[in-house]
């Protein structure tokens, strides 16, 4: 007789919460029986779980069950948490979509007919600032910190403010095999940037857009997890300082198999911005909360009300990187996304926009 080699394993259910007008992370833990070996582990092995949806803005406390249901995971790379992280899509108690879950809406506008052979890939470019008593990392607990200018991409203990966390960060996010592209300080003290998605690896990683919106949100909880451990806060405000100081988006890097075609990539990518300026309201309803205090055509943005697009122009709507532009094929970037933008929501909202579906995504 062969007897299955199983262990207990702790879990870690993750999902997102309905709060408005900004959606959060909520997580729990159960002990589960698996494989012992991660490669013969499917997502099938989860079972579905269930949560009180009263105490995260998502049902009423006289029916407050609503269903987790596993759809994605990886390690836990965590050394005092548990051995898998699992991405959990909310359910209504008859199995349909919650209202608040937007990775379903994603999903159907995936499967559209006029999306299927475009192989669309979205990389995001995840702005965060880290904040300890109420200040960002680095400012003084009086008066301002010396302007911008030498706080971008540096070195050093007088301008690189939480590097230990970032550190921890990116090593976590590589041990789960998050499709993690790298990392930088950015252009306000304490605030730095990590990005998800394609970095020209040829070992069959997933890069659809599904994949890296999953991975965007493992990255986040991974952010906020070990920054706890550390006592800092991570803000996803999309102006957290106000004033003379950069905001923080989620910038969004789009293609199709088209774009991305020799041939006919420059020609693809032009229809698309066309495509996309006729929608600008739409996407803006769908690219986060407060906006209106980081688009104001400062700061590296494009203005709110305008639509705008340019070559290697990082205050325009939508940049044209030098290297599309070089070799006439590639990406467009979407700078206007702020950081507390919904993942699921902005590729839904690319997508849909790009393959001209008529959906309405709030």
């Amino acid at each position: 007789m062969i007897f299955k080699m199983k262990k207990i394993y702790l879990v870690e259910y993750i999902w997102i919460d309905g709060k408005n007008p900004v959606q959060g992370l909520r997580s729990k833990s159960r002990c589960i029986e698996l494989e012992d070996k991660f490669e013969k582990i499917t997502i099938n092995d989860f079972p579905l779980w269930n949560f009180d949806g009263s105490s995260t803005y998502q049902a009423k406390g006289g029916n407050s069950d609503l269903i987790l249901q596993p759809v994605s995971f990886v390690i836990d790379p965590l050394e005092d948490n548990g051995d898998y992280l699992v991405m959990c899509e909310v359910l209504n108690h008859d199995s349909t979509p919650h209202i608040s879950n937007m990775r379903s809406i994603l999903s159907n506008i995936m499967a559209h007919k006029d999306l299927r052979d475009q192989d669309p890939w979205v990389g995001f470019e995840q702005e965060y600032t880290m904040f300890r008593n109420k200040l960002p990392l680095g400012w003084p607990d009086q008066g301002d910190p010396a302007p911008q200018g030498h706080y971008y991409c540096s070195i050093g203990a007088d301008r690189a403010f939480g590097r230990n966390i970032v550190m921890q960060h990116a090593h976590a996010c590589m041990k789960a095999n998050i499709i993690y592209y790298g990392f930088n300080a950015e252009v306000m003290p304490g605030q730095w940037e990590f990005q998800t998605g394609y970095r020209g690896a040829n070992n069959g990683e997933s890069i659809d857009a599904m994949t890296i919106c999953d991975h965007t949100y493992f990255a986040r909880w991974l952010l906020y997890r070990i920054a706890e451990n550390h006592g800092i806060n991570i803000s996803l405000d999309s102006k957290p300082m106000k004033g003379d100081w950069n905001g923080a988006g989620m910038h969004v890097n789009f293609s199709t198999k088209d774009m991305r075609q020799k041939d006919i990539g420059k020609e693809t990518i032009d229809n698309a911005i066309e495509l996309l300026s006729k929608k600008h309201a739409e996407h803006i309803k769908c690219y986060g909360s407060k906006l209106e205090e980081r688009l104001t055509g400062l700061h590296e943005t494009s203005s709110i009300d305008k639509f705008s697009y340019g070559d290697a122009d990082r205050g325009c709507s939508i940049r044209i990187p030098r290297m599309t532009l070089i070799k006439g094929y590639g990406y467009l970037e979407d700078r206007r996304p702020g950081a507390n933008a919904e993942p699921y929501k902005v590729a839904a909202r690319l997508l849909a926009t790009i393959a001209k579906i008529d959906i309405e995504i709030e």
